[in-house]
Order: structure tokens, then C-alpha cells, then sequence
């Protein structure tokens, strides 16, 4: 966590922080190119992140997505939340459909496996990154579908 991880909090919890999507990732998009994939706006806000790289479902190309993680046991838990918007993301179904990703996180690529949480272990897990991003569960009250938690861990 870093000193701006507070304020990251706060600006996350607006509730018309979701419409602002679309520039936020713009914006994330275009720091990476001028920064070669060093930084990102969660670098930035002091949060653990990483770039999740799976095959697209339909075409086969690999779709890099930066995303907020929660270092857990050896491995990252990540969440579909979208900010909480009714849909789910787009990289989720890839993920979903695929036998395995990479994950770039702290500037090493990790050839990953993956398994979705569910049941009383999603609920486990769920506590465990509300610590690191307590937003999570205002997502969470923003949608009626269930985010959904994947953890990954080096192959």
C-alpha cells in the first residue's frame, strides 16, 4: 500500500465512479505505452496489481488486462467486479475459457493455472481482499450478479 492508497480508496467508493470507466482505462492505457508497461494507475494508487494475459475466447489473441490482485499464499486472488456494473468483464469469460494464462506482477511474467472460487471458499476469500480493497463490497451491493474471484498461482 502506498500514501495515495487512501485517497484511491475514497475515489473508488463514488458511486458515478463506474461511468468513469472508459477514460480511466484510456488514460491507464496510455500511461503503459509511454511507460513501456512499468506503470500503471494502480501503481500509482499504491495497489497491488498485475496484467492478466489470456487468449481471447473467440479470436486466440492474447487480451492484456491490468488488474488490481491480492497477493494470497504464494499465489493472486482477482475479482470480475467492473465496479460493480451489471455486466461481466470481458476477460472473465476468457479466462474462463482458457487452461492457461500469464500474469505480469512486479515486472515478471508467471505462466499461471487458475480455478474460479465459489461457495464458502469465495466467501473466505472475499474477506481476504476486502482488507486490501474494502471497495469491493460496495461493488458488490451495486450489482445483483455475483462477482466473481479467481485465484491464480504460478504453473
Amino acid at each position: 500500500m502506498g500514501l495515495l492508497t487512501p485517497l484511491a480508496v475514497k475515489i473508488g467508493a463514488i458511486s458515478w465512479m463506474p461511468k468513469l470507466l472508459p477514460q480511466i482505462v484510456w488514460f491507464d492505457t496510455r500511461l503503459q505505452r509511454a511507460t513501456k508497461g512499468k506503470v500503471t494507475v494502480l501503481d500509482i494508487a499504491g495497489l497491488p496489481n498485475l496484467a492478466l494475459t489470456v487468449p481471447g475466447r473467440k479470436s486466440g489473441i492474447p487480451r492484456t488486462t491490468p488488474l488490481l490482485c491480492v497477493p494470497h499464499e504464494g499465489g493472486w486472488l482477482i475479482a470480475g467486479s467492473y465496479f460493480g456494473g451489471p455486466n461481466v468483464p470481458l476477460w472473465v469469460g476468457n479466462l474462463r475459457a482458457a487452461t492457461t494464462a500469464t500474469a505480469r506482477f512486479d515486472a515478471v511474467d508467471h505462466e499461471v493455472t487458475w480455478r474460479e472460487v465459489e461457495g464458502e471458499e469465495r466467501a473466505e476469500m472475499w474477506q481476504v481482499m476486502l482488507r486490501t480493497w474494502p471497495n469491493f463490497a460496495k461493488y458488490e451491493e451495486r450489482t445483483t450478479r455475483v462477482i466473481p474471484v479467481f485465484y491464480l498461482q504460478p504453473a
